[in-house]
């Protein structure tokens, strides 16, 4: 099929008093019914719209949907539910809005693609807002498609109408409230249709990082007037499925409405990253480390290894390994003679686990220089040097490379179970063969602790796997006690919080065990993180199960604040009520609400058996912890 080239450029308007608009006005008189096109199909301007902008999306390499049902939204939810059966997406349906936008971040976060959320309008956009943030200070794309009421109903008292277009403004990449579709396109050649596919491909390229920007979210408010939906049109799939031609050349003008980061000068251009620059290069002298934070990937332990510096990885950057790794890394920064003499330290990612590294790059007498990334800009101390890359001059201080090694292998901690007596069970004294299995039945039976829970998880995953870490007090044991292996690692620590963990987690299997691909996701978090997002257990009947393992660590509350300052400050009474929220809710009660598989273990035999026994669906296992 061939695509109508777009006729004109339409304007968006970006003051706060009259959103961004990316076609021109029409007429705001409703048409309640249907249309019969010439061709006798039941037509409609809403599913018209909404199938050239699914078709637009779909046709440059979208393939997830995630939809949560409502009335306004018909349109785009029944498109996609047309592509899905013409096998051209995945679609995934969410009743909680929140739910459904963590989904979609997962899966952004896995596949590097934008998916799609479409939702209706009124209090069911403001639940994607959490899931935007995320996306917007971790760097993840996202797709936001929000249907609306008509202008004319806006601020009149109309029935779940509130004023959406600028809801994300703060976070948005890319936003535009939509005029009112007007057409119906029997031939997929109107105007409208044309304006609708040129859009799709901005929004995509907005979400992707198009320029100088990085991936985050973009939101498309999508105002629809009765009739709501239709058939739909037959040029829908081959349209989808055909490549897009290359898009015409978008100039740069003011017009472009969105944000980059947030930070103490507001939201602007002066965020926006110069233009790719030569690798900076390091000249040997200072003594230097480098850090690497959340989603720092392998380019983190390839410069430590170029370069001999030792490499300090949080749990959840996926560059811890390699033999530049750290082990006891807070201790080590803390010691005067290694964090102490630190000159220059380069940082991949986002650090946010341990306030040791946070010190060090507040310090202004060390040289950062940080690596631009997908997440927030870092710059603690308020003279870091943001860079594109980094490239290493000449060889590297092997003595202070050695100091850091000797005191690491020093300050690793071995997490293995003890070995079996193996000489005392093959003897043939008694006492001794006695000894030797009580002294097996006893590590058989030793109850699980944050340490044993951590290192089991860590051991059973493999590099077709897929681990997340909850914004729990579990992760930062395992960032202090873990060791090095190269896994796949996923963590909302761009605001930290948790939010969605579990659908995170969901969207994240479901985009790494397409196309028949092996490997388990597993998630690690903590009870109140898991009750937050206990509206994501829910999965429709029809829908193929991720390989998905939930493992909680219940100490039943929030245990995480007894390591904080509030502990020091507050009475037993007040921090048990508002800091430690206790609970006691029956886990095994809501898995068998929602469809799971349980299982509740309290011994290191029984956790490694549950974790590494085939899983061909959901599990929760739950794993009793003292506070």
């Amino acid at each position: 099929m061939t695509r109508p080239r777009r006729r004109s450029r339409p304007t968006r308007v970006t003051t706060p008093a009259s959103p961004a608009t990316t076609t021109p006005a029409v007429s705001a008189a409703p048409s309640p019914d249907a249309v019969t096109s010439p061709n006798g199909r039941s037509a409609a301007p809403a599913t018209d719209a909404a199938a050239a902008l699914l078709a637009g999306l779909v046709s440059r390499g979208v393939r997830h949907v995630v939809v949560s049902p409502g009335s306004r939204s018909q349109a785009l939810a029944l498109v996609a539910a047309e592509l899905e059966r013409d096998g051209l997406i995945h679609l995934h349906v969410r009743i909680d809005e929140r739910v459904a936008g963590f989904t979609a971040l997962g899966i952004g976060r896995e596949s590097g693609m934008p998916a799609v959320v479409v939702c209706t309008s009124g209090t069911a956009v403001a639940n994607l807002l959490p899931a935007a943030l995320e996306a917007h200070h971790a760097g993840v794309p996202l797709l936001l498609l929000t249907a609306d009421r008509p202008p004319e109903l806006r601020g009149v008292g109309a029935n779940q109408t509130t004023r959406q277009p600028g809801l994300f403004r703060s976070a948005a990449r890319l936003e535009a409230d939509l005029a009112v579709p007007d057409q119906t396109d029997d031939d997929g050649d109107a105007v409208q249709t044309a304006d609708l596919d040129a859009l799709a491909a901005e929004a995509l390229a907005a979400a992707l990082g198009e320029g100088a920007r990085v991936p985050g979210p973009v939101h498309l408010n999508v105002p629809l007037r009765e009739p709501l939906a239709g058939a739909a049109p037959s040029w829908l799939a081959a349209r989808a499925a055909s490549p897009a031609l290359p898009d015409e050349p978008k100039d740069d003008g003011d017009d472009v409405s969105g944000a980059l980061y947030q930070g103490g000068g507001g939201i602007g251009r002066a965020d926006v990253a110069p233009d790719a620059e030569a690798a900076h290069r390091l000249e040997t002298g200072p003594r230097t480390i480098v850090v690497a934070g959340a989603d720092a990937g392998a380019a983190a332990e390839q410069l430590a290894h170029d370069g001999g510096f030792p490499l300090v990885a949080e749990i959840v950057s996926g560059a811890r390994f390699g033999r530049q790794i750290v082990h006891g890394y807070r201790g080590l920064l803390n010691d005067p003679q290694l964090g102490g003499r630190i000159e220059r330290v380069v940082v991949f990612g986002r650090p946010t686990l341990s306030r040791e590294v946070t010190r060090l790059l507040m310090r202004a007498d060390v040289e950062v220089l940080a690596v631009r990334g997908p997440g927030e800009p870092i710059n603690l101390n308020g003279t870091t040097c943001a860079v594109d890359a980094v490239r290493v001059a000449g060889a590297g201080d092997r003595e202070w490379l050695g100091e850091w090694m000797r005191a690491s292998r020093a300050a690793a901690v071995d997490l293995s179970p003890p070995a079996p007596d193996a000489d005392g069970l093959a003897s043939a004294v008694p006492h001794e063969r006695l000894g030797a299995i009580n002294a097996e039945v006893q590590v058989m039976r030793a109850p699980v602790d944050r340490a044993a829970l951590v290192d089991a998880l860590w051991r059973a995953s493999w590099p077709h796997d897929r681990l997340m870490f909850g914004s729990s007090r579990i992760v930062r044991v395992a960032d202090e006690l873990l060791g090095g292996k190269k896994v796949a690692v996923h963590s909302n620590r761009g605001l930290a919080g948790i939010d969605g963990t579990i659908a995170t987690a969901t969207g994240i299997a479901l985009a790494s065990q397409g196309d028949e691909r092996p490997g388990v996701t597993r998630l690690l978090l903590g009870d109140l993180a898991f009750l937050h997002d206990m509206g994501a257990l829910l999965l429709p009947p029809g829908e193929a199960e991720p390989r998905l393992q939930v493992v909680v660590g219940n100490d039943g509350g929030g245990t995480i604040f007894d390591g904080l300052e509030v502990a020091g400050v507050a009475g037993d009474d007040a921090m048990t009520r508002v800091q430690y929220t206790p609970q006691t809710a029956r886990l095994e009660q809501l898995a068998l609400a929602f469809g799971w598989e349980y299982h509740r273990v309290t011994t290191r035999v029984a956790l490694d058996q549950v974790l590494t026994s085939p899983t061909g669906g959901r599990q929760l296992i739950e794993v009793p912890l003292a506070r």
